[in-house]
């Protein structure tokens, strides 16, 4: 009924209150890559973001730490996972209007510019020009960016397989901070641009950023993604 569980790593503290769940997908025959689900834990309650599929020990890491109250997609090419965790967990999913690669579940709560987080101290950042849902959320404690596939940080290639290694390098990928090239194509409206949405991003007040792929960038990350985005928008 639901997709397997793929190899993961086990739940790792990044912030207080802020967990990372470093996991992989098997996208075909040879093609191996990473993905994150982001934790973040107030009191007892959990929030999933861009859930991932644990296997039944890493789900008994997961009850440890609270109740899962809250699921958010942040990503519109995101969501293999969450009706898994809707089924398992009486819980909110909160996701934006429109989305098309996972149009079920349905949210129940929807996701816009002016949306109160579920998470104290955030804020949803909603990249208003791209064709397909897109967002971030700031932690605003720990300065830390939570993002999807638009901003990626690469400090290694785990659990990418030598075939999806090399079809990502030949993508534009490359270690270090990545707009994702596939995603900036695939959302940037016809004969328009991007730009302004990211313009906007550099004025929240961030230092880390963790994407739903790669791994935490834990300093200078928005002047950085600065000097990513002058060189994707030149």
């Amino acid at each position: 009924m639901y997709p397997p569980a793929y190899p993961h790593d086990d739940i790792k503290a990044l912030y207080p209150g802020v967990y990372l769940l470093h996991g992989s997908i098997k996208m075909g025959p040879g093609m191996r890559m990473n993905r994150n689900m982001i934790i973040l834990q107030h009191g007892h309650e959990l929030i999933l973001i861009n859930p991932v599929r644990m296997s039944d020990t890493g789900l008994k890491q997961l009850d440890k730490l609270g109740s899962v109250k809250h699921i958010i997609r942040l990503g519109d090419f995101h969501g293999l996972d969450d009706a898994f965790y809707l089924d398992r967990y009486p819980c909110e999913f909160w996701a934006q209007e429109g989305q098309t690669t996972y149009t079920s579940p349905a949210p129940t709560q929807r996701i816009a510019k002016n949306t109160e987080s579920p998470f104290p101290n955030s804020e949803f950042f909603i990249f208003e020009s791209a064709q397909f849902p897109e967002a971030a959320l700031l932690i605003k404690e720990h300065k830390l960016l939570i993002t999807t596939d638009s901003v990626q940080y690469h400090a290694d290639w785990s659990y990418f397989s030598w075939l999806t290694k090399t079809a990502f390098k030949l993508l534009g990928f490359k270690t270090g901070i990545n707009i994702g090239p596939p995603w900036l194509k695939r959302v940037t409206p016809e004969n328009g641009s991007m730009k302004s949405d990211f313009e906007k991003l550099l004025q929240l007040d961030f230092d880390a950023l963790i994407g739903a792929h790669g791994l935490l960038l834990e300093n200078g990350s928005q002047q950085t993604l600065d000097e990513e985005i002058q060189s994707a928008f030149q």
